[in-house]
């Protein structure tokens, strides 16, 4: 044999040779598959796939980024509020509104027991109104040196038109008991805000601005010789702060000229039993700050006698 012809066996490139019994009967098989084959079916070709050529790196252009698609919410068995408090509560002032900013009205100051309160039952400064049930605009003696003010009306507030009802009010009312006072006789007791926030929500400071001159009036009306403020955000809108509650416990702030006691609200006590003994605590400090202020007018009103 040849160098070229060996050369070609070796790479494959030979002739086949094949017994001619064996080619007979593979081609004359391959014949009736033909034949039997439905005339509208073509029998497949099979081709050699051609010789691909080493592939060709291509820059891709940049896409622009696209937003991850939004994250499925968990399950949850927390009930969703209704619908409309979902929405959020505009007003024509600013959701953060300076109290400066925000129109009130001018003859709030100059309103007696009842105007004050049927200016509050028709009171539509606000968007709060338009949910109310009842506005809650205060309860007790109206002449008393003791003056109670709560954050906003809740659920029961709402349906009763009376601030601290339900176990909250129970439980204010055993704490006010110790102390020998009563939202009937010797206590009067209101809420920064006259409406109920919707969702028990903190009320927004344009709120607050709206409502803040009917609370100013009302102290004003009862001259009372010392204030509780129950609750932070009800400590807060009274002395114009953002501080904690813990901080502002334990002395004796000033509303309008009034000493003012910081402590915690019935419901959060209720939630808390360890804190009952803290807010006991801020109860008799101002009973003994309400001591002081009768020492020191019975002081004046002596010398006043006196002619000093």
């Amino acid at each position: 044999m040849a160098l070229d012809e060996s050369l070609v066996e070796e790479l494959g490139f030979g002739p086949v040779w094949v017994r001619r019994g064996v080619a007979t009967a593979a081609a004359a098989a391959a014949r009736e598959e033909v034949i039997d084959a439905p005339a509208a079916v073509e029998a497949p070709r099979v081709t050699e796939a051609p010789e691909t050529p080493p592939p060709v790196e291509l820059r891709a252009e940049p896409k622009p980024a696209q937003a991850p698609p939004p994250a499925a919410q968990p399950e949850s068995d927390i009930p969703l509020l209704d619908a409309y408090d979902d929405l959020p509560w505009t007003d024509e002032a600013p959701i953060h509104a300076e109290p400066a900013l925000v129109d009130t009205p001018s003859d709030v100051h100059t309103l007696d027991w009842d105007a004050l309160a049927e200016r509050v039952a028709n009171c539509a400064l606000c968007r709060l109104c338009e949910r109310r049930t009842n506005t809650v605009f205060g309860v007790g003696d109206r002449e008393a040196d003791w003056m109670l003010i709560g954050e906003a009306p809740g659920e029961n507030e709402d349906k009763q038109g009376e601030p601290f009802v339900g176990q909250a009010g129970k439980l204010l009312d055993n704490m006010l008991r110790a102390l020998a006072l009563s939202r009937q006789t010797n206590v009067y007791i209101a809420n920064v805000i006259k409406c109920r926030p919707p969702g028990n929500r903190n009320p927004e400071l344009d709120e607050v601005a709206r409502c803040e001159p009917y609370l100013q009036r009302q102290v004003e009306l009862v001259k009372p010789k010392v204030i509780v403020a129950m609750g932070r955000f009800a400590a807060q809108s009274l002395l114009k702060n953002e501080a904690s509650i813990a901080s502002m416990r334990g002395r004796v702030h000033a509303y309008r000229g009034v000493p003012v006691i910081v402590t915690y609200h019935p419901a959060y006590l209720l939630r808390s039993l360890q804190d009952k003994s803290k807010a006991w605590a801020d109860l008799c400090l101002a009973r003994n700050t309400y001591r002081e202020a009768l020492a020191a007018l019975g002081v004046e009103q002596g010398a006043q006698k006196d002619g000093v």
